[in-house]
């Protein structure tokens, strides 16, 4: 049976594209998203994707009249409402509130077709809240969703028998057949071995368990401290692997460690031409509105946790200070470090990039900037998906949760959980307690 899916603005700053997901249904788009799309045009974070999204409606106005409705590919039949049933709503619902005017549009569209299945979708937990609270059957956009409770952390651990520690040992290498093993192994996962107290980790790679071959070097001065960040080392300093996902609580290294890692082949083995750092500009908390001065001064707040990493390796490697460290790197074009706003359109060639705090990105986000990866170029994406500050994402729908899940079985995709925290004693307590 067709079912009518109604679609609120915020789907379509999640995915432009997301209208034609429901095959063999009927999607409609009620008048006010179509202004609330015109009004985030003018909104930093939101501009592109409000942008996007009016094309991908224009191409469907190209097709048929949206008032009418048009049949698209998939048996999907599009249509733009603008009939309003506000008096449909309960008294104490302002009409003022775009939210309101939708909800009492998916009213007025069950009762037009009572024969039909109405089902709103909206990835704003309020709106699901208040359209439950109205008999109204709601639901989240669910096509890019991964469940991160369930997400591979990129390492196992097995037992196996005196014999094969010790040939795994003698050759640096063994067959996951030979193991018994039950689990499917992606590329580039880990493989802790034990043998009683006797533990040694080894990468899948090639159909076959390897030892280390770069997970124990020293990059721009500091070493892995545990067996994670040895994994994450690995991965970060093969020139093979071209994007990898490290997902991490805070103080775990995820971010230093890539730094670390982008400066020793950038700067030291110039392995890339130049290394690039970039954030999304999304604030934890109230924004403080536009910030004075030039591009770098406005930039300075966002960035700060960049520098500071810079700083700290800086001093470990008992180099200058951080500050005159970036400087002499950005003087050289070896380093930019910017907002994640200015890549958006760009073809990186030959470079060492990382986006730190990937989970306030959406999957078409993460899409967009991996494809701006040219030849000889490297994309690390960092974050911690239970800390995210995006309104309309969550740990199941961020773009770094659905990344590590969609490229897991690439040859030169690579992915990484780390959990052991090692910024201090008081940050491993305040990451588990608090």
């Amino acid at each position: 049976m067709r079912k009518i899916y109604v679609l609120d603005t915020n789907i379509l700053i999640h995915n432009p594209h997301s209208i034609y997901s429901f095959e063999d249904n009927d999607v409609i788009l009620p008048i006010f998203v179509i202004e609330e799309i015109d009004g985030l045009k003018r909104k930093q974070t939101t501009a592109v994707q409000a942008r996007m999204a009016s094309r991908v409606i224009e191409e469907i106005r190209k097709k048929g009249c949206l008032s009418k409705g048009v049949q698209l590919e998939n048996g999907i039949f599009f249509k733009v409402e603008v009939e309003d049933s506000k008096e449909l709503l309960p008294g104490y619902f302002k009409n003022d509130v775009v939210d309101n005017r939708i909800l009492a549009m998916t009213l007025g569209m069950r009762k037009k077709y009572s024969d039909k299945k109405v089902i709103l979708i909206t990835k704003d937990i309020n709106m699901r809240i208040k359209a439950d609270s109205l008999g109204i059957e709601v639901q989240d956009y669910e096509s890019d969703m991964v469940e991160y409770a369930t997400l591979y952390d990129g390492y196992y651990e097995i037992e196996i028998s005196e014999e094969k520690f010790k040939e795994f040992q003698k050759t640096g290498k063994c067959y996951p057949w030979e193991l018994n093993m039950k689990e499917h192994l992606t590329p580039n996962c880990f493989v802790k071995l034990k043998y009683k107290d006797q533990e040694v980790v080894g990468r899948h790679m090639n159909s076959k368990i390897v030892k280390f071959l770069n997970g124990d070097i020293s990059a721009w001065g500091i070493r892995a401290r545990n067996d994670e960040q040895r994994c994450a080392m690995e991965l970060l300093m093969d020139e093979n692997v071209k994007v990898i996902s490290l997902i991490g609580k805070a103080g775990t290294g995820k971010t230093l460690l890539a730094i670390a890692a982008g400066l020793e082949l950038t700067v030291e083995r110039k392995k890339y031409k130049k290394l690039i750092i970039a954030r999304p500009i999304v604030p934890m908390g109230k924004d403080l509105g536009y910030l004075p001065g030039g591009e770098d001064e406005k930039l300075r707040p966002w960035m700060q946790p960049i520098f500071d990493n810079i700083d700290f390796l800086s001093e470990n490697k008992e180099e200058k200070s951080g500050e005159k460290v970036i400087s002499g790197l950005q003087t050289m074009g070896l380093l930019e470090i910017e907002a994640l706003t200015y890549i958006r359109g760009r073809s990186i060639g030959n470079g060492f990039i990382i986006i730190d705090e990937a989970q306030n990105l959406t999957p078409l986000e993460v899409k967009t900037i991996i494809t701006r990866a040219g030849e000889n170029t490297k994309i690390v994406l960092t974050g911690d998906p239970y800390q995210i500050d995006n309104t309309y994402l969550d740990a199941n729908t961020n773009g770094l949760t659905y990344m590590a899940e969609k490229l897991k079985e690439q040859e030169i995709a690579g992915h990484i959980t780390l959990k052991k925290g090692e910024r201090s004693k008081l940050a491993e307590i305040a990451a588990k307690l608090l």
